[in-house]
């Protein structure tokens, strides 16, 4: 179903990807958008190792939401590094690429344990702010998870 890299040498080991995406605090979500139009758009995510899973929040109406309504196939982009190298007229570079299935996590105690998650990924031992403000937004805000089908990495040759 998903593609063969073609240039197979600079593939990550899976162990490298999910390193990547372990290590990462943003990516680009690419959905289908209005009309036909790809919608691509930065997002704060955490990675749920013992889930596989990406977790997402979002605010509860608008084209990522509308996108995701109408296909709940996805793919997200992390890049690692970019390092640009004009003497050689290259970059040395990192990225992965996670295709999956959205979901809206609708269950209000399954929203709150994944909202305290991405908030642990980001404020570590605050569990208590994390909860504040977890509350103090709660109608606001939507929790999205991308379970992780299939997943590649690549880097430059120059890596390897």
């Amino acid at each position: 179903m998903f593609r063969e890299m073609r240039r197979k040498r600079q593939q990550m080991t899976d162990e490298e990807a999910r390193d990547v995406l372990a290590e990462a605090t943003s990516g680009v979500l690419a959905l289908a958008g209005d009309d036909g139009y790809p919608y691509a758009v930065p997002m704060s995510f955490a990675y749920d190792e013992e889930g596989d899973r990406l977790l997402f929040h979002s605010a509860r109406a608008g084209h990522k939401m509308d996108a995701i309504a109408r296909s709940d196939k996805a793919s997200f982009t992390v890049i690692a590094e970019d390092t640009v190298v004009p003497s050689q007229f290259t970059t040395y570079y990192r990225s992965v690429i996670a295709f999956g299935r959205l979901r809206l996590i609708t269950d209000d105690e399954e929203k709150f344990r994944t909202a305290e998650f991405l908030g642990e990924t980001y404020y570590p031992g605050h569990p208590e702010d994390c909860d504040a403000e977890i509350k103090r937004t709660w109608a606001a805000f939507a929790m999205i998870e991308m379970k992780i089908e299939h997943l590649t990495g690549k880097k430059a040759k120059e890596l390897l």
